[in-house]
């Protein structure tokens, strides 16, 4: 009780800017509880706002050491610091961080940070073909279904997929799909019969993914011959992708461009998009729409 309520404590601290009462606190918690994974997090991001890099560091490695499936995020914080970046986000820590936030989601994203993904893909999609209709859509990392929602009325049946669990309950209340999957997208792909779908689509997936060779391989047999995948993700580097300072991976329009072609798709239409806000400021992006070729 005492390392739980200090940790608590050091928490609010953090939240409220008090970074050195943080460190202290967490540091009290993890005198109680010296193996305790989220204290050391906690700890290491309190030394990084006191500017203390290389003790951060430490702290976040031995995050990752007690908890190998890192469900702190440790491997994306130390990515931030100057580490090689992972191939994407530790599932667990996906998972944990969308099966806390399953409840508030729609409410969250669409009133707090003003999310606006599926809309954006949905106008892109119109651009490139206004009047097509997807007889099976895909939709990649569904979480509450905002995306189905959107593209309901151009679809004949929908599947959903996502790494939480309780994204995919909150999903299927919706009603919207013909089948849903509690799967990594990228193996949930690789179980789909080839050329089964006209259209697969990943709203704001990307930002938990930074080497996207092996989903947009999949994505390529999966789609049948002049499909489309159409998908938003942040921007940032001028060349390959890296873990942003939010924790999230960004792309360049390089990268994206490359791994399109190395893959069998045209880009039909690759333009600058902001899908939510952060403290009031629009973060940058990309809205994509990829043909397959055929």
């Amino acid at each position: 009780m005492s390392a739980d309520r200090r940790y608590e404590w050091g928490r609010g601290a953090l939240a409220a800017g008090d970074a050195e009462g943080a460190r202290d606190l967490f540091a009290q918690a993890l005198d109680c509880a010296p193996d305790w994974p989220a204290a050391w997090f906690g700890l290491a991001q309190a030394l990084e706002r006191l500017q203390r890099g290389e003790e951060a560091r430490r702290a976040y490695a031995k995050t990752l050491a007690l908890d190998p499936d890192d469900a702190q995020g440790a491997a994306l914080a130390l990515a931030r610091l100057g580490a090689p970046p992972p191939a994407a986000a530790p599932r667990a820590y996906v998972q944990t961080l969308f099966d806390q936030y399953a409840a508030r989601f729609d409410t969250h994203l669409v009133q707090k940070l003003a999310y606006r993904g599926p809309e954006i893909l949905c106008d892109a999609l119109a651009r490139v073909e206004a009047d097509r209709r997807f007889g099976h859509v895909l939709d990649l990392g569904c979480g509450a279904g905002l995306f189905a929602a959107a593209i309901s009325a151009r679809a004949d049946a929908i599947t959903g997929v996502d790494l939480s669990p309780a994204m995919i309950e909150q999903a299927r209340n919706k009603g919207l799909y013909a089948r849903l999957a509690a799967a990594e997208l990228t193996e949930f792909l690789a179980r789909e019969p080839a050329d089964s779908a006209d259209l697969a689509a990943a709203a704001d997936v990307f930002v938990y993914m930074g080497d996207l060779a092996p989903v947009f391989a999949q994505v390529a047999r999966v789609l049948r011959a002049n499909s489309l995948f159409a998908f938003t993700c942040q921007s940032g580097p001028a060349q390959g992708f890296r873990v942003g300072d939010d924790l999230r991976f960004c792309h360049s329009d390089n990268y994206l461009r490359e791994t399109a072609r190395a893959h069998g798709f045209v880009v039909a239409e690759l333009a600058a998009a902001s899908t939510r806000r952060d403290r009031g400021v629009d973060v940058p992006g990309w809205a994509a729409v990829l043909r397959k070729a055929g």
